[in-house]
């Protein structure tokens, strides 16, 4: 046997969550900002008085329902504002959310809401067909136009239990059938603490949304801005494969913060080259960028490194760990400073 000495700065990691489940964290954020603009997509934009009207009035439907703590509802939504809205919704209600990328074949969504069992499925009229055999329906472009002041509650609620479950997401099944993996709020919620006290966003911030939704990286795309005061904009649906988009809503919408897989990021380094000379300066607005899910390499750092001034952070982590684990700068000052 042998003994092993603990860096004790490195294990001491205990935080005080204080409030640690989503839905008081977003009311309370909305309840502080409401005229501030909260979510938009390249056609509506709500200001988070507006967003918690649609959020409630959506919840409220949920729980005339029964649906309520404990129980997951799925959400077959191409990225949009919508989107937002229906997991805010469930949310708030007590629910957890399954998300459905409407992208995916038929027979993995299937497999998917039959291992799950979703006690319905938040979708749009376009997909009625599609999803009427896998459960009940509840479609969101059919709903009356909610009233646009209202900041109260869904009734009289009972606290929610940490504990609950605030989503379910399923891994890719690259070694067997994908697997649902149900994440608590204190879970998230700690992972979305975390960022913020590493990475502080600002009033003035934007995050663009344009991981799919079936992927963890996209929890805290939708829900970091909105528990903090920023602002979440939502790419089109395909926009995150299409690199010259992505520059043009960066430019168009003053992004400060967004992700990317290492490949996809290439891609984008890749078209920048096209388009600027090194030392251009491309996408001023941006704060802070963040790679995950792929090796990063050195060579794509330094790629990065000639076009874009905004530091770059490496991710790395399992959906059962709340999304990341591990983290480290791959350029910028905070690597400068590490390397002395």
């Amino acid at each position: 046997p042998f003994e092993v000495e603990l860096n004790q700065e490195v294990n001491q990691t205990n935080q005080a969550l204080g409030v640690n489940d989503l839905r008081s964290l977003m009311e309370t954020q909305a309840a502080k900002t409401p005229d501030a603009l909260a979510l938009q997509d390249t056609s509506c934009r709500l200001s988070y008085r507006e967003m918690r009207a649609q959020v409630l009035a959506i919840a409220a439907l949920l729980q005339a329902q029964g649906i309520g703590e404990g129980d997951i509802v799925a959400v077959a939504l191409p990225r949009s504002v919508r989107l937002s809205l229906a997991f805010n919704s469930i949310l708030e209600g007590g629910a957890a959310y399954l998300p459905l990328d409407v992208t995916y074949p038929d027979d993995r969504l299937t497999y998917m809401v039959e291992d799950a069992k979703p006690k319905c499925i938040i979708t749009l009229s376009e997909y009625g067909e599609r999803f009427a055999t896998l459960g009940d329906l509840i479609l969101l472009d059919s709903l009356p136009e909610p009233a646009r002041d209202p900041m109260g509650n869904t009734g009289n609620k009972a606290p929610l239990n940490p504990e609950s479950a605030a989503y379910i997401i399923y891994t890719s099944g690259s070694t067997g059938k994908p697997k649902g993996v149900l994440v608590s709020h204190k879970s998230i919620v700690n992972r979305l603490h975390w960022m913020q006290a590493e990475y502080p966003l600002q009033a003035d911030d934007v995050i663009l949304q344009k991981t799919p939704c079936s992927f963890d990286v996209s929890v805290w795309e939708f829900f970091w801005p909105l528990i903090e005061g920023a602002s979440l904009m939502m790419a089109p649906p395909e926009a995150h494969k299409d690199p010259e988009a992505l520059l043009n809503l960066i430019e168009d919408y003053q992004v400060t913060t967004m992700h990317f897989v290492p490949s996809m990021l290439a891609a984008f380094m890749a078209s920048i080259s096209v388009r600027f000379k090194q030392g251009d300066l491309v996408a001023p607005s941006l704060k802070r960028v963040f790679c995950s899910g792929e090796a990063l390499s050195k060579a794509l750092s330094h790629h990065y490194a000639q076009y874009l001034n905004a530091p770059l952070h490496n991710l790395y982590g399992p959906t059962e760990a709340a999304v990341d684990v591990s983290y480290c700068p791959a350029f910028g000052d905070e690597l400068n400073e590490s390397l002395g």
